[in-house]
């Protein structure tokens, strides 16, 4: 998202969702906000152990409103008069992996991972990986991919995210 604006406007949610997530027992897994068409769309992804329910969804949705519409959030001066929906869901099972605690809460799972440049001494150039995430060592993750092990640095990851297994 390269509009300081919607990353303003993310940050500044952020600030006010996670807390609200804390009290109900959720984790804030992802935040967008972008224009879908003519509009704008403020989306909101939770999760919990177990997984999240519509009730977890809805209790969300109407606290977090609720804080939004209050002026002292700071969002008046970042949007304006500008309407947007707000969706509150789960992640999916291909959640993405943001924090750097996902990467160890997730390892044994199947990944992939985008990097945003392709790794140094790798003579493919490849960008993207897939494999079996073996966490995170310091400011690295270990991947066993088809072609061996792989490390990869934290800041070199654009996108990461689960990947289902059928």
């Amino acid at each position: 998202m390269g509009n300081p604006v919607q990353t303003a406007v993310v940050e500044r949610v952020k600030a006010v969702a996670e807390p609200l997530c804390v009290s109900l027992g959720l984790e804030l897994v992802d935040l967008e906000y972008l224009r879908e068409g003519p509009s704008w769309v403020l989306r909101v992804f939770i999760d919990r152990p177990g997984g999240v329910v519509l009730e977890d969804c809805t209790a969300l949705s109407n606290a977090l409103g609720v804080a939004l519409d209050v002026e002292e959030t700071g969002l008046a001066p970042l949007m304006g008069e500008q309407a947007y929906s707000l969706e509150v869901s789960s992640p999916g099972i291909e959640r993405p992996l943001k924090k750097p605690a996902d990467f160890q809460r997730f390892s044994g799972q199947k990944v992939k991972v985008k990097t945003y440049a392709p790794l140094p001494g790798d003579p493919s150039g490849r960008k993207s990986f897939s494999g079996k995430l073996l966490g995170l060592e310091g400011d690295t993750v270990a991947l066993e991919s088809t072609e061996g092990p792989l490390v990869i640095p934290l800041k070199a990851i654009a996108k990461a995210h689960l990947l289902a297994d059928f």
